[in-house]
Formats: structure tokens, C-alpha cells, sequence
């Protein structure tokens, strides 16, 4: 196979890396990707979401991190709010938990479903906007929306190869442990470092 075959099988592929290793970059989707899978399963509507949406900003924090751009936490929402916002069935979802009996099974699995291919989407624009520009905080809007929607579309196949992987109740359980570790930062049990520390050790394990 030669050169420019092996580049075109690498860009077929799901992941887009830039400066970083692939191994950490694919690590970072991956378990971020889990995580909200996670928080998709929350069986209060309307809260899933905002976990969902705090996962995605973390995971850009730490994408950022690794391909050595710099990031904002104010950059980071503006970034994520732009693509999600206006993902009009991923609040349906979230709104069929409140149905009595079923609602919240289906809602749950379809919401599960949606926040893991969101955060992988979101993942894929914010290292693509890496690549071309390395400037976290200007991007052309239409041109991100696009991507997208695209890489939603990508990252609905990827989940449903994780979901072959991986018991959805260890995803479940693995974010209600990372919610108990904030809890105890908040509270100032935890230094900044040590969350961080003990966060990456069970993401680690997805």
C-alpha cells in the first residue's frame, strides 16, 4: 500500500488528530464519549442535558490541553453552546423521561444515545477547528454547524460499536462516581489536582 493510500485510509477514519499522540486524543473522545453516555441515562429531564454539556466543555479543556492550544472556560461554553444548541431531539429525549412507566426507559436509552454522539461530534469539530486555525476562540459558525452535523452523524456509529464494548450500567455508575468527586472538591475535601487526578483514573477505566 503506499503512501497515499494509507493517507486516505487515516482520513477515513473517525478520529482527527493534530499535535498530540493519537493514542491520547482517541482516549480523550473515548472516554468522554462514555461519560456522557453515562449522563444521558440521568432519569431527571432537562438535567441530563447540562451534564451532557459540562462533559463536552471538559473534554475540550482537555483536547486543548493535549494538542497545546490555548483554551478559555468562557471560549469553551461559547464553542459548545454554538453546535448543541439548537439540537432540538436531543431535548425531546430528555423530555420523554418525565412520561410515567416507559417514557423514562426509552427516553433514557435515546437520550444516552444522543449525548455520546453529540460529545463525539463536538470533539471532532473542536479538533478539526485545531487543525486549521489553532485558535480556540474564532471559528466560522455555519462552517462548525456543518462539520457537525456530519460527525453527528459518524459519532451515531461510534457509540453503537461502544455499546458492543461496554455495559451501559458501568457508564452509569462511573458518572455518578466522577459526580461524587465534584462534590467533594466542592466541598474542598479534594484539592483542584487531586479531582483531576482521581477523574482521569476512573475515566481511565472505560
Amino acid at each position: 500500500m503506499g503512501k497515499s493510500d494509507s493517507k486516505d485510509k487515516h482520513d477515513e477514519g473517525k478520529m482527527i488528530v493534530v499535535e498530540g499522540t493519537r493514542e491520547n486524543t482517541d482516549r480523550i473522545v473515548r472516554a468522554h464519549v462514555l461519560w456522557a453516555m453515562g449522563a444521558g441515562l440521568i432519569p431527571i429531564p432537562l438535567f441530563d442535558i447540562a451534564a451532557v454539556t459540562a462533559i463536552q466543555i471538559d473534554a475540550l479543556q482537555k483536547l486543548a490541553e493535549e494538542q497545546g492550544i490555548d483554551y478559555s472556560s468562557d471560549g469553551g461554553k461559547r464553542f459548545v453552546t454554538a453546535l448543541t444548541g439548537g439540537t432540538f431531539a436531543r431535548l425531546g429525549a430528555s423530555l420523554i423521561k418525565g412520561v410515567p412507566g416507559v417514557g423514562t426507559v426509552i427516553g433514557g436509552l435515546s437520550m444516552s444515545a444522543m449525548s455520546a454522539a453529540s460529545t463525539y461530534a463536538v470533539c471532532q469539530v473542536a479538533l478539526h477547528h485545531f487543525r486549521n486555525d489553532r485558535n480556540f476562540l474564532s471559528f466560522d459558525l455555519d462552517d462548525a454547524k456543518g462539520l457537525y452535523e456530519k460527525a453527528l452523524e459518524q459519532g451515531k456509529s461510534f457509540v453503537k460499536s461502544l455499546e458492543k464494548e461496554v455495559d451501559p450500567k458501568v457508564t452509569k455508575e462511573t458518572y455518578r462516581n466522577l459526580e461524587k468527586l465534584k462534590e467533594l472538591r466542592d466541598a474542598e475535601v479534594l484539592t483542584e489536582e487531586e479531582f483531576e487526578s482521581k477523574k482521569a483514573k476512573l475515566l481511565e477505566k472505560l
